[in-house]
């Protein structure tokens, strides 16, 4: 079997790679490198370019004419920015996207994994979420998730390719060999934004403590990436099975099915280090949610996949992964 990562050079993307290729499957990387690492793309068929790019694409199929499936990861995926630049994000990740789809049903590739997110979520209660949650996304970001969703189950019953949309929820942590991991020193997520503080010595920001969650600061279902890359892996192995004729398009949550607050973040942080972490209550981002947790049944149904990792496990390869790359820069 043969796979073509989008964003195989980014964090998740790489991490997907490596378990794939585990597993026994090839792969086939197209990256733009505006983000990611080429040294995650070495000897993994890596192809330099944009995903709207027709040369690069008409040349990688080209060469690649036997793809089984592909996984979208390429995006752009920080909610602040997109706030910032909606006009921007749209054109990243809707617009170049519909370009990609229509070459690979031109192609003739009749498989497509879709890293969407759990942020397309309503995201208020702080309670679980399954796959018929209501959809109400709060940022440019999200929407722009639930925007490639609606376009793939409309492009799944026209019969153009079948398609499985893998929601994640919160992915922290790196390989566990530290193979791959995040490729940004300075990542806007909650893990990140700990990790840089403390790295900094300055008090780290809980942003928003009047959420309806049991301790008042936002709640967030931390998956281990390296769970999340084997839930890939599950997916395109079991491809066939999940999105049939009859029901070409499925959406499946990945996460731990349990919720973990920002506090309960710190505290875990201060587990793993043995240390102390100055924190100082501010407001709320815009774009912002008090967040849910997965209710994962379906993937296990249907994937046989449930995550396997904890929280200190995610915190303690994040940073093992932070002090590898900088070696790496």
């Amino acid at each position: 079997m043969k796979v073509l990562i989008t964003g195989g050079a980014g964090y998740i993307g790489s991490t997907v790679a490596t378990a794939c290729i585990e597993a026994g499957i090839e792969v086939v990387v197209l990256d733009d490198l505006s983000k990611g690492l080429r040294a995650f793309g070495d000897g993994r068929n890596l192809y330099v370019g944009d995903i709207a790019d027709a040369a690069v694409l008409d040349r990688l199929l080209a060469d690649h004419p036997d793809i089984d499936a592909v996984v979208h990861c390429a995006a752009r995926v920080v909610v602040p920015e997109s706030v910032a630049d909606p006009l921007g994000y749209y054109d990243s990740n809707v617009g170049k996207t519909i370009v990609l789809l229509q070459r690979l049903r031109d192609a003739g590739i009749p498989r497509v994994v879709f890293s969407s997110s759990a942020s397309v979520y309503a995201g208020e209660s702080g309670e679980g979420v399954d796959e018929n949650g209501v959809l109400a996304p709060a940022s440019p970001y999200a929407t722009t998730k639930a925007m490639v969703e609606q376009i793939l189950a409309d492009a799944a019953t026209a019969g153009d390719f079948r398609a499985i949309a893998l929601r994640y929820f919160n992915p922290i942590g790196a390989d566990p060999q530290l193979r791959t991991g995040l490729q940004n020193p300075t990542p806007s997520h909650a893990l990140g934004k700990i990790m840089t503080a403390k790295a900094s010595g300055e008090p780290f920001a809980i942003t928003g403590t009047d959420w309806a969650t049991r301790d008042g600061s936002g709640l967030r279902d931390y998956v281990h990436v390296w769970d999340l890359a084997l839930a890939h892996v599950a997916a395109v192995q079991r491809f066939d099975e999940v999105a049939t004729a009859d029901e070409p398009y499925q959406v499946i949550n990945l996460g731990t099915g349990d919720g973990v607050t920002v506090r309960e973040l710190v505290q875990a942080f201060e587990r793993v280090t043995g240390e102390p972490l100055p924190v100082v209550e501010t407001g709320r981002r815009p774009g912002d949610q008090a967040g849910a947790f997965a209710i994962v049944d379906r993937a296990a149904d249907v994937l046989g996949w449930r995550a396997e990792r904890s929280v200190d496990d995610g915190v303690r390869d994040a940073l093992a992964w932070s002090e590898k790359l900088r070696s790496l820069r």
